[in-house]
């Protein structure tokens, strides 16, 4: 029976660490994201870690691989993997099981190794999440090339200027309200979400994740002194986008490890939004753009553009730009937008 209890361990040793290696890959190489690649391998080491607790020897010799009744086991409505992102959602549900197991086996031999196995097997459902989370953002924004911000009009008119930008090509829009009026807020950003959903871009509520959450909007954009990024994961029921702004790299690199989707890079110029805040120019904005590099992380250059800072932001490899009085204050919003969009492509 002992010898059993070691194979059991052994397989599924084997199978949580493979699923663990596929989900790092997929980070990596499909997301591109260095920090989620790196918690799936923290993740595959510690549960080595507590598997050396364990007696490799006899793990090894209970392995009887040729004579498993399992292997080439296959049955009806069986997951077939078609793309990257199935190979990931199978691995994903196949670590926990894997270490489900090993959790309970091995409370008959080592119950710190079981406790240690248990502690991974919730890690790997938070690493699942994250990284689905990730993989939302990266298909919803990685076309986005021209963002347009949105102050709180009253609806008739946040209606008209929304409708402009977007049949100007605007791939997001933000809801950048200032009124204390949530239920007003609110019902902007329901009326957001729904013409971003009918025209196929991205919406994302400024500040308030409550808001966005409840709206059915795609994401928000916080500030790094605004109510913390896991806020939004801890209350929202599905992924959702989650952009920061940066002014700066210490600042880029704390976004970076909140987990943020995107990042806001500027202010580029001076912007009547944010009088007080000295400009960075190009400069940063180059720093930021390399940094972001095999981060798996976007941006958005912002901040004072205009259709004229476009070629240079281009230049300095600026994928994604976001303006608000460039398309808000020209006499023709929607004309604006589409000049705009087309220097970005």
């Amino acid at each position: 029976m002992q010898s059993s209890i070691y194979r059991i361990i052994d397989a599924n040793f084997n199978r949580s660490r493979e699923a663990c290696r596929v989900m790092e890959e997929f980070a990596r190489f499909v997301l591109g994201s260095k920090p989620l690649a790196a918690r799936a391998k923290a993740l595959r080491h510690k549960i080595s870690s507590a598997a050396a607790k364990l007696d490799s020897g006899r793990m090894l010799a209970a392995r009887e691989s040729d004579k498993d009744p399992g292997a080439g086991l296959e049955v009806q409505g069986q997951m077939k993997r078609q793309s990257a992102e199935d190979v990931f959602s199978a691995a994903a549900k196949r670590l926990p099981e894997a270490l489900r197991v090993l959790s309970e086996t091995a409370q008959t031999i080592s119950p710190e190794s079981a406790a240690e196995f248990e502690e991974a097997r919730f890690k790997a459902y938070t690493l699942e999440k994250d990284i689905s989370g990730a993989l939302n953002a990266r298909e919803k924004f990685a076309d986005v090339r021209l963002y347009v911000l949105l102050d709180d009009l009253e609806e008739p008119d946040f209606e008209k200027m929304l409708s402009a930008a977007l049949k100007g090509g605007a791939d997001c829009i933000q809801l950048r309200a200032k009124s204390d009026d949530d239920g007003f807020v609110y019902r902007l950003a329901c009326i957001l979400a729904r013409r971003c959903r009918e025209a196929g871009a991205v919406s994302i509520v400024n500040d308030r994740p409550d808001i966005a959450v409840s709206s059915g909007a795609d994401g928000v954009h916080l500030g790094l002194k605004d109510v913390p990024a896991e806020v939004l994961r801890d209350i929202s029921p599905r992924p959702m986008i989650l952009g920061l702004t940066t002014h700066n790299i210490p600042e880029l690199q704390e976004a970076v490890k909140q987990g943020a989707d995107y990042v806001g890079i500027g202010p580029f110029a001076q912007t009547q939004t944010k009088p007080g805040l000295n400009p960075s120019g190009l400069k940063y904005i180059k720093e930021a753009v390399l940094h972001l590099q095999g981060s798996g992380v976007y941006h958005t250059a912002i901040g004072g553009i205009k259709a004229g800072s476009i070629p240079q932001l281009r230049e300095a490899g600026v994928r994604c730009a976001a303006v608000s009085s460039a398309v808000t204050m020209a006499d023709n919003p929607e004309k604006a937008a589409k000049e705009l969009k087309k220097l970005l492509l």
